[in-house]
């Protein structure tokens, strides 16, 4: 059985539960027996794999393949998958690459079966590089079934460094949170933007993330949000809108239901 991580209260001060506590919940739910079969059984097998064909028949290795990215819900769309791989994360007209959603293009460069001097399985630390972000997305997972929030800001914790480490421009690194839907979820959160704002223009949304990230957070580009602090910052601000907006929705939900219970039964009846 997987080890349920233990969660107090909610918002802000989960938030520093769970931070405090992180470190030793982690070794307890990564030394559970669920995940030491999986992690275990894919370290072992995945080095000799050399096609697509071999990991999406292997639904063991396929499933701590597509849970280290967050896509453990595609485990049955095995055709989806294979497209996905044989076409890999690099070329413009790969299917990867055309989706918005970033975690496929990641998911296809990191095993890079199109790569002509053959995939990444082959290298000696890519299991160990494989089933560390399993881990990871695991636990994240398992906070998420008892509160998504707290999922979102761990994720966040996790994947805007590694966003930040690459090689590309800041408006690129931009473009992958815009593209990843959980980062973008914390960051539109977080700056208090509407639900329609993802419907206008890209360069624009951009334009709007990096002057309210500036003038909310003192800071503009990933590299400079990725550091500690300023991480810190938009966790804190993601997770406190967060609460705001679920109170709001409560107490307008609450203040319906009183006006609805203090009308005279009789006045109701007597409109028939």
């Amino acid at each position: 059985m997987t080890f349920q991580p233990v969660l107090v209260g909610s918002g802000l001060v989960a938030w520093q539960f769970l931070k405090s506590t992180g470190e030793a919940q982690r070794t307890t739910f990564n030394s559970s027996s669920e995940i030491t079969r999986d992690t275990d059984y894919f370290e072992e097998k995945i080095g000799s794999i050399r096609t697509t064909d071999e990991l999406v028949a292997d639904r063991r290795l396929l499933r701590v393949a597509l849970g280290a990215f967050g896509l453990q819900d595609d485990i049955d769309n095995k055709f989806f998958i294979k497209k996905i791989l044989d076409e890999g994360g690099v070329d413009n007209d790969a299917l990867a690459v055309k989706l918005a959603d970033e975690r496929y293009k990641s998911f296809a460069s990191a095993f890079a079966f199109d790569s002509p001097v053959g995939p990444r399985t082959q290298l000696s630390f890519f299991g160990n590089e494989i089933v560390t972000r399993f881990r990871d997305q695991s636990f994240e997972v398992a906070v998420g079934n008892q509160d998504n929030d707290l999922r979102l800001a761990l994720n966040l914790s996790r994947a805007l460094p590694e966003i930040a480490e690459g090689e590309s421009s800041d408006s690129t690194k931009w473009f992958k949170v815009m593209g990843t839907t959980a980062l973008r979820k914390v960051f539109e959160t977080a700056l208090g933007l509407p639900s329609s704002f993802a419907q206008i223009d890209l360069d624009k949304q951009l334009e709007v993330f990096k002057e309210k990230s500036a003038s909310r957070f003192g800071v503009s580009t990933i590299d400079e949000l990725a550091q500690p602090e300023n991480l810190e910052k938009v966790v804190q601000s993601f997770l406190l809108q967060s609460q705001i907006s679920q109170s709001a929705s409560i107490g307008s939900g609450t203040i319906a239901l009183s006006l609805l219970q203090s009308i005279p039964r009789t006045s109701i009846s007597q409109q028939y």
